[in-house]
């Protein structure tokens, strides 16, 4: 049942499945100290955020639901939610040629990206994948390439209906001066929108996303409304259905407060229904981009405590997860804050009186905490932090400071034997691995270059 999903209930059932993976972690030698950092991904969180996916867009319209790679870009992940019956949007060409390999079909794709290569553009038309235009410039270079031909898969253009923004700046995609889409409120634009869809019998589809973390619904109901209104202006100006898809973009904020999800898929499909109820009556094929809020809260970062010191009267505990893995929250605390929780060297939940602490990285610079001042159980070395919500972004958007390897990555879940099983995602990367990365077979190349 969805509705558990969301419940009181259900946040305490993943909680404890994460309680029992860590504590299996440390006692499998997956976290301890010849591995002081590790991913772990609950799978039955994952499926259980797709199921509520599914079933809030469930009515009369069409939809394909497509994750955005951007958000975890590991092939395994990818194809889970392939097997779980999602597409895939990405957003570049290594991000297309790992959807391809976790298997989801052309049909079932979404490229996306505001700077398209002519090859990129040519493979896509070539295999009927969907594509949305991000300009006027690349809408000719598609008339160019497709000379009169018809186009295999469907072809969008975005726009960007200049909303606003929501709370974190970076985030936002729908402001005045955005980078991406066609932005509706510039002088002439609705027009040109208009006019290019009246020459263009293979251009189907509209695309609108208004940003994601920090954009509260009903700003980005609003840019869906405008992306819906603008469909029906130019349906009816052209007295036919010329377009017949709109894709809506993602953008569920996730709650990174406590472990509720919140707000949920049928709030926010509740936020469109009052926004534009048209949007939801079958004349449109839907297209979603989902991608943090469907494995945000099923994802944690483990890492062992290396030292512990104090500073200032401050304590300070040094761990193993720091920048390379959690990059926006260092850098942007403020926006991205994680919840953390502390584990024995056994991977049991510590107790006991709290002590103000933080959370310190190995990265070699002084702003590297993923999270500072916390009220926590008194730390020590050889304890396990947590770093919880850390399922999407955190496992595949490595910051390589430092030369630090990549952590390995497991997917968890209980059988029906009652035992709690891993599956390898992704190898730790070895330190030879990382110097191999850095240009190893050509160390001498510069050298030679200096001598000739």
């Amino acid at each position: 049942m969805v509705v558990g999903m969301t419940s009181g209930s259900a946040a305490w059932q993943r909680g404890d499945r994460r309680t029992a993976a860590l504590a299996r972690a440390v006692e499998d030698g997956l976290l301890g100290p010849q591995s002081p950092v590790v991913g772990l991904l609950d799978v039955d969180g994952v499926l259980a955020a797709v199921d509520a996916l599914d079933e809030a867009f469930e009515g009369p319209a069409p939809v394909l639901h497509t994750f955005a790679a951007k958000a975890c870009g590991l092939v395994p992940v990818l194809r889970l939610l392939a097997d779980a019956g999602m597409g895939c949007e990405v957003a570049s060409p290594g991000e297309l040629e790992q959807a391809l390999a976790a298997g989801f079909p052309y049909d079932r794709l979404v490229f996306d990206s505001p700077a398209k290569t002519v090859q990129e553009l040519e493979f896509a038309l070539a295999h009927g994948i969907a594509i949305n235009l991000d300009n006027f410039q690349e809408l000719a270079r598609v008339d160019r390439l497709l000379a009169g031909r018809e186009a295999s898969g469907p072809i969008g253009l975005r726009v960007n209906p200049q909303v606003g923004a929501g709370a974190i700046g970076a985030m936002s995609t729908a402001t005045a001066t955005s980078k991406f889409g066609v932005a509706l409120r510039d002088p002439g634009a609705v027009d040109a929108v208009i006019e290019a869809f009246e020459h263009r019998p293979w251009l189907n589809r509209l695309h609108a996303h208004v940003g994601s973390q920090g954009c509260p619904l009903p700003l980005i109901a609003e840019g869906i409304r405008a992306a819906y209104e603008l469909a029906e202006r130019i349906n009816t100006r052209l007295g036919r259905a010329r377009i017949t898809g709109i894709d809506i973009g993602g953008g569920l904020p996730v709650n990174f407060a406590d472990e509720d999800d919140r707000p949920t898929y049928a709030d926010y499909v509740a936020e469109l229904r009052a926004a534009a109820p048209g949007l939801f009556d079958g004349r449109y094929t839907l297209v979603t981009e989902f991608g943090r809020s469907l494995l945000a809260k099923s994802g944690t970062i483990g890492t062992v405590v290396e030292y512990t010191k104090s500073a200032g009267g401050r304590r300070i505990a040094v761990t193993h997860a720091g920048a390379q893995v959690a990059t926006r929250t260092v850098f942007m605390p403020g926006s991205w804050p994680l919840r953390v929780g502390v584990f024995d060297a056994a991977g049991r939940p510590k107790q006991g009186p709290a002590e103000v602490v933080d959370i310190a990285g190995p990265c070699c610079f002084a702003g590297d905490l993923t999270a500072s001042a916390r009220e926590l159980p008194a730390v020590e070395p050889g304890d396990v932090v947590a770093l919880y919500d850390t399922g999407a972004y955190y496992f595949s958007s490595h910051f390589s400071y430092n030369s630090l390897p990549r952590p390995a990555v497991y997917g968890y879940r209980t059988g029906a034997d009652g035992q709690l099983r891993f599956a390898l995602v992704r190898e730790a990367q070895s330190v030879r691995g990382v110097v191999e990365e850095s240009g190893l077979a050509q160390a001498y190349n510069l050298v030679v270059l200096r001598t000739r």
